[in-house]
């Protein structure tokens, strides 16, 4: 999951922590639980919270 969202965030020019603000969390502890795969299958309402803010579909994140 983390490979994806961080290819997206490498082409966006964006990083962690300005996602983390963009997603509207109150800290970075939820995208580094991501990275650090202590989250492994984040939730729908998660992952809508972060494609919407890397303006992608939520398809981005499918494993194909």
């Amino acid at each position: 999951m983390w490979k994806k969202i961080q290819q997206i965030l490498n082409d966006k020019e964006i990083s962690a922590n300005q996602l983390s603000k963009l997603a509207g969390f109150k800290n970075n502890s939820t995208i580094y639980a991501i990275k650090n795969e202590q989250i492994k299958n984040p939730s729908f309402e998660l992952m809508e919270r972060i494609a919407d803010a890397l303006d992608v579909s939520l398809d981005e994140f499918r494993d194909k």
